[in-house]
């Protein structure tokens, strides 16, 4: 892989990591293109090609679907707990991988990724993907964060129903802030009378909206942005 497709690579995945707000630092960027332009030449083979294998290097087309789909039961059980355990921390979970395949540290339960899908298999996996896995007594694999876009239902100001006079229409939006029940003390929850989390979100024509209760009952009214 010539240093510049790695450079364009990483530079894409950069702005995908500002995007889902966990922006790397320059000496992170620097790190990651230093280890990627080792492992590449690593990986050279006799024509002076990159092999297409497990670690997803070479290829020229990216597979549709879930890329989930693609891991065992077993695998994506680990990487969701992982997912959800670094997110609980306020680490975001990709970063957290990527500094272990920088510094040569084992990853655990979801060393796997590296040894067998790699850094494009990675790059494959959006929010909206773990979402589809997500359940009801797991909860959310990924937390919302100020500055993540979704997109929202009108069925939380209206009455919509599947077919009729009022549809559901969906409405992209960016959430500007979020209040945990942890933030509060025990005399707000109790005045509020919720325990539950909700967030508000601004709409591109400027007007603003809070969700209540947006990992219980209005769950079905908003979603990851799937682009």
């Amino acid at each position: 892989m010539p240093e510049l497709e790695i450079e364009a690579a990483l530079d894409a995945a950069f702005k995908r990591c500002e995007l889902f707000s966990c922006p790397l630092n320059d000496q992170q960027k620097q790190i990651l293109l230093q280890a990627l332009q080792e492992l590449a030449q690593e990986w050279l083979d006799g024509d002076g090609k990159i092999p297409i294998g497990a670690d997803g290097f070479g290829s020229s087309e990216t597979p549709s679907g879930n890329p989930l789909d693609e891991l065992a039961p077993e695998e994506r059980q680990a990487l969701l707990e992982f997912v959800r355990r670094e997110e609980s921390e306020n680490r975001p979970w990709k970063t957290t991988l990527l500094n272990d395949w920088v510094q040569e540290r084992d990853s655990g339960t979801v060393q796997f990724i590296r040894d067998r899908y790699g850094l494009q298999w990675l790059e494959r996996v959006k929010p909206f993907h773990l979402a589809q896995y997500a359940s009801a007594e797991q909860g959310e694999a990924i937390r919302l964060k100020v500055g993540d876009r979704i997109e929202v239902t009108n069925g939380l100001w209206e009455w919509v129903q599947e077919e009729g006079p009022c549809s559901r229409e969906w409405f992209l939006c960016t959430v500007i802030s979020i209040r945990e029940p942890s933030d509060e003390d025990e005399a707000e929850i109790e005045e509020r009378g919720d325990r539950y989390t909700s967030c508000v979100v601004r709409f591109d024509m400027g007007a603003e909206y809070e969700i209540q209760g947006v990992y219980d009952w209005n769950r079905p009214n908003w979603r990851w942005v799937s682009e």
